[in-house]
Order: structure tokens, then sequence, then C-alpha cells
């Protein structure tokens, strides 16, 4: 059933599919054991996991052997980039990232450098794609770790990752990829990208909360973050939640039909965008809409705070972003927006538009009902704002 509101912030995180929660249900009561015990319910639950890894392995392309289960995206990125480099001492402790990665991997790979790394941060373009020539040029001889995003979680570029890892892997270095805004969204086949590492998280492709994975290709060499129990092969300990486990696997499979809608979602954005620059004009697109996930939109309202529409838009039970989930309510503009060249004041003037599955184009209707006269009345109280 439809909600009473309009979500278009599909990028955050996305409603669990109904289907999703039945596949999950019997391991909350009946199926409860710890699928590391050797009693028959604890390896019945086990079998469950297994099951699960087979399935997203499939999915990706690869050997289930290369599918390990962790907390979630930050867990996963956490464990690629520190793994990775730790194993890699011997050669160096260098890495190479991007300007608008996710704070998963920023911060990660600015604690590492605060710590005895190095880290060279690539620019991106003014549509926030990152030019493989440009990562070509920052590899050194100690270089360990390339990690580029997939695709980006404010604005929706889609990186060149085939041509990224082609050369990563002529330098004999490891790449990761942050797949969580990508998988079960588009097409992800490990094989064809050509990464080392890339971890994904459930609730991004209408899975539950809670719970992600990072795949490691055989051979490849990931020191261990969680210690313990000797879980995931002995690679990442922790009891496992086995219930997240099944309900991602069961979300995955089922992403075909979010992928399906692509063409559809992606008319909604243009048709969004086409409607608000007829209706109120002075915008900036900050999305490549011609190379970008499908249903992504952001845009910088000339004159007026991104937090005053939210919050206008909110009254009007319509959900959308002024950036990336975890930044939301920061009083620092998007460091992805700053990326692309946008000045701090323009910046603050961002909206995200994310949109799912579930979206209608009677949605389009509503918020092209609204928010043009929300834009208008914050313009008119702004002491900045100058109609050109």
């Amino acid at each position: 059933m439809k909600p009473n509101f309009i979500y278009m912030d599909h990028a955050a995180t996305t409603p669990a599919d109904p289907r999703v929660v039945e596949a999950m249900r019997p391991f909350f009561t009946d199926r409860f054991a710890n699928p590391a015990t050797l009693y028959t319910q604890g390896r019945e639950n086990d079998d469950a996991v297994e099951a699960s890894r087979e399935s997203i392995a499939r999915n990706l392309n690869c050997a289930s052997s290369e599918i390990y289960f962790t907390s979630g995206g930050t867990e996963s990125d956490n464990w690629a980039i520190k793994g990775a480099v730790w194993a890699g001492e011997k050669r160096g402790r260098h890495i190479v990232t991007s300007a608008v990665e996710h704070h998963a991997v920023l911060d990660t790979c600015e604690y590492l450098a605060a710590h005895g790394g190095e880290l060279t941060v690539v620019p991106v373009s003014s549509q926030g794609m990152v030019d493989p020539a440009d990562v070509a040029k920052a590899i050194r001889d100690d270089t360990v770790l390339v990690s580029i995003m997939h695709a980006n979680n404010e604005v929706g570029a889609i990186e060149p990752i085939e041509e990224i890892s082609a050369i990563t892997r002529e330098k004999g270095v490891l790449f990761h990829t942050d797949a969580v805004q990508t998988v079960g969204k588009i097409p992800v086949d490990v094989e064809a990208l050509g990464v080392d590492i890339l971890s994904a998280s459930g609730h991004k492709f209408y899975g539950p909360k809670g719970v992600g994975f990072l795949y490691i290709r055989k051979g490849t060499r990931v020191e261990t973050l969680n210690h313990g129990g000797g879980q995931e092969r002995s690679r990442r300990s922790g009891t496992l939640n086995v219930p997240g486990i099944v309900g991602m696997a069961a979300a995955l499979d089922l992403a075909g039909e979010s992928i399906d809608s692509a063409d559809r979602l992606s008319a909604m954005a243009r048709r969004l965008w086409d409607g608000l620059t007829a209706k109120a004009g002075d915008l900036n697109l900050n999305t490549d809409l011609s190379n970008c996930l499908p249903g992504f939109l952001n845009f910088v309202v000339a004159g007026v705070e991104g937090e005053a529409m939210l919050l206008r838009l909110d009254n009007a039970d319509i959900c959308v972003s002024s950036g990336s989930a975890c930044t939301t309510g920061s009083l620092e503009p998007s460091h992805v927006l700053l990326a692309l060249g946008l000045p701090p004041e323009v910046a603050h003037g961002s909206l995200r538009f994310t949109m799912g599955r579930e979206n209608t184009d009677a949605d389009i209707d509503a918020i092209l009902e609204v928010l043009p006269g929300i834009i208008t009345t914050l313009r008119e109280m702004s002491p900045t704002y100058r109609k050109t």
C-alpha cells in the first residue's frame, strides 16, 4: 500500500519490500537459532545463510566464497580500505580516492593518512566525474589501494569503473569500489567492472537495514577488521544476522523490478526538472541526466536555503534531501557540491530527489504544484536573491 506521503529520498534508504519482510519473518521467531551451532536448527539456519550467499553471488557474477556479510555499507567500506592497506604495508601505505566519495570512504582514508599513511584525492569534473587519467597519474610505486565509488550518492554520476580498473590491474594496485548506490539499481557484474573489492548495503535496494556485504576477489589480501568468534571463514567475526542476510538476498533477487523501471524513473526525473525550470527558473542542475542513476535529480535553487525548502516540503508531506543522508542537518555545505566547483553559499541551496519504483507521475504532478510556490515565497523573503 502506498504511504500517504510522497517519498523521494531513496538514496538515503528504501522501504523494505513486503516480500522481503515475509522471507525474514520466520528467522525472528521459529527459526531463531545461531547458525554457528551444531544442532539441527542451527545447521538449517547456516544452510539459509549459505543459500543467501550463493544467491547474492549469482547476482554479482562471482563465487559465493567471495561474498562476506557485514552490518552495512559503512562497515564494508571500513573493512575494505583498512584491511587492504594493512595487508599491503610491505608495498606502501599510499591510497588514491576521489573528492566526492561517501564519508565512509573519505573519513576512513583520512584516518589511515593520519596514522602513518598517505592520501591522494583526485578531483572531479563539474558533473562529478572522475577522469581515469587523473587516477593513473596519482598512482605511485607505494600505492596499495585505489577506492573510487561506482556512482555518487548525491548527484548520481556513474563513474568509469571499467576504465579505472584496467589502469589498476596494469599497475598491480588493488581497486575497491563503493557500490552502495548501484547494487540493486543498475546491473552490477564484478567481472565486467574488474574490481577487487566491492561494498554494498541491503537497505538501499528494498532490503533491511543493518546488513550489507563485501565482495573480495579470490586471492585478494585483506586483513581482518573484526576479531572474535571466527565467523565468515575467520575474516569477519560476529554472530550472523540471519534474518537480515536472508532479507538482503531476497531483495537482490527482486531487484530486477527496479532495474526494469530505470527508464521510467529517468523520465520522471527529466519531467520534474523540465517542470521546475519552466515554473521557477534560476535553477542550476548538478546531475548529468545523460549519465546518472535512474531517478536522480540534484539541483541548486538560487537565493534560497535548502533547509528552508526541505521544511516546507515536509509540511506538504513530501520527503526529499539536501544532500547525503549522513550529512543532513550539518551546517556545512555538501563536500560533493563543493568538489563540483559550487561556491559554499550556492551549495547551501541544493535539493536532491531520488525516485524509487513506487513513485508515479502523480507524485511529480504534486511536487510541481507545491515546490514552485515554495521557491517563490522564499525568494521574496531572501535578502540576497535578485532576479536576473
